[in-house]
């Protein structure tokens, strides 16, 4: 699939980094690093506009490193880019430990998946077919 881009920083494009990965890394595109204290959440740009296809969504996602590491997470997991969006990708991220954090220039901060999506019509109805789960909701099934 090809999807346009426009680059506004001096990072390379998103790559995949193995052969397999779902996601591509997005970087940090900072004049001066940012520190993210403990708790503290900022909005990181990236410096990239995309043009998805309709039926299509970028999922900005956190990277696990990140998370396991340093407690660095996103707040909104994942961020939805729409088909129709054309502003400056940007993460949200929160700094979850008790430490302050560091977001240097190029940094891989966020994963992105590409995902197609449908899209629904409702049909209302009175009511909707039986199922063994029923109404079971959290925690119906035990520990």
């Amino acid at each position: 699939m090809n999807i346009r881009v426009i680059n506004k920083s001096k990072n390379a494009l998103p790559a995949y980094e193995t052969a397999h990965a779902a996601g591509m890394d997005l970087r940090a595109d900072l004049e001066t690093a940012v520190t993210l204290n403990p708790m503290e959440r900022k909005l990181i740009p990236t410096g990239l506009h995309i043009e998805l296809p309709v039926g299509y969504e970028a999922q900005i996602r956190p990277r696990s490193g990140l998370a396991f590491k340093f407690g660095i997470g996103i707040v909104n997991s994942p961020g939805t880019i729409d088909a129709d969006y054309r502003g400056e990708i940007k993460v949200l991220l929160v700094n979850l430990s008790t430490e302050p954090f560091v977001i240097n220039h190029g940094e891989r901060i966020a994963q992105m998946i590409v995902a197609k999506h449908e899209t629904v019509v409702w049909e209302q109805v009175e009511d909707l077919s039986e199922t063994m789960r029923g109404h079971g909701g959290y925690g119906h099934t035990g520990v």
